[in-house]
């Protein structure tokens, strides 16, 4: 367990729900306060991070150890990345082709950044944008609204609704909430699998990388500065 300035997800909610504060699962500089007054009122060393001590002085529930995948040191990421989503790496990883920690670590950062840090698995906007678009397969009426964008790089049309769901082997066509509810994550990284994304990843951990790589994502370089921000955030400790 260590969760500090920085860490979101579930485990983050139960501690601010336990400090009596507001819980959003965001760790950020007011939370940080609030653990070093509770230590420090408890007879810990008030450094602001939560660690097992901490935890289990605030008589929190053990989370149970993030198991690592192959190469893949998932647990590294525990109490930065939200643990629903850490969960899904293994059998993500194994369809898609994230074979190193290199690849997992641009994946992540860009996930991140489109999903609002895994917050967000559904496109806000209502999909009518989308209609009639016959490069997105939207050929039926409705299919704009119903085949919006969904999952953490929001698969968006009935043609990749579809792509998907041969692959996935479930029909996401039939029932297209599947995408946000159960495979936001695979979704994700089926659109890094079929543009080739992977090999992008590999060309190295620089800001030309992670440029290369937004660029194949987002068609331009919105949110760079927060994607290389992800990017640096989960490499390091990926590499370690």
């Amino acid at each position: 367990m260590l969760l500090k300035n920085g860490s979101s997800g579930e485990d983050v909610k139960k501690m601010q729900e336990k400090l009596g504060i507001k819980a959003d699962g965001a760790f950020g500089p007011g939370t940080e306060a609030k653990v070093k007054e509770w230590q420090s009122a408890n007879g810990l060393a008030a450094d602001g991070v939560v660690g097992d001590i901490t935890w289990a002085k605030m008589g929190l529930p053990v989370a149970a150890p993030v198991a690592d995948a192959g190469e893949l040191k998932i647990s590294k990421l525990q109490g930065i990345i939200p643990a629903n989503v850490l969960a899904q790496i293994p059998d993500t990883a194994a369809k898609f082709n994230i074979t190193t920690n290199l690849r997992l670590a641009h994946f992540l950062a860009q996930c991140a950044h489109e999903s609002g840090n895994f917050k967000f698995v559904v496109e806000f906007a209502s999909g009518s944008a989308y209609e009639g678009r016959k490069d997105l397969g939207n050929t039926q009426p409705g299919d704009g609204v119903k085949f919006k964008g969904r999952g953490y790089v929001q698969l968006t049309g009935r043609a990749n609704y579809g792509k998907f769901s041969q692959f996935i082997d479930e029909d996401c066509v039939a029932n297209p909430d599947l995408v946000s509810s159960k495979y936001p994550l695979a979704s994700a990284a089926f659109f890094f699998n079929s543009n080739g994304l992977w090999s992008v990843c590999d060309r190295g951990s620089d800001d030309a990388a992670v440029t290369s790589v937004t660029k194949r994502v987002n068609g331009g370089t919105n949110g760079l500065a927060e994607r290389m921000m992800y990017f640096k955030k989960f490499w390091p400790l990926l590499n370690s």
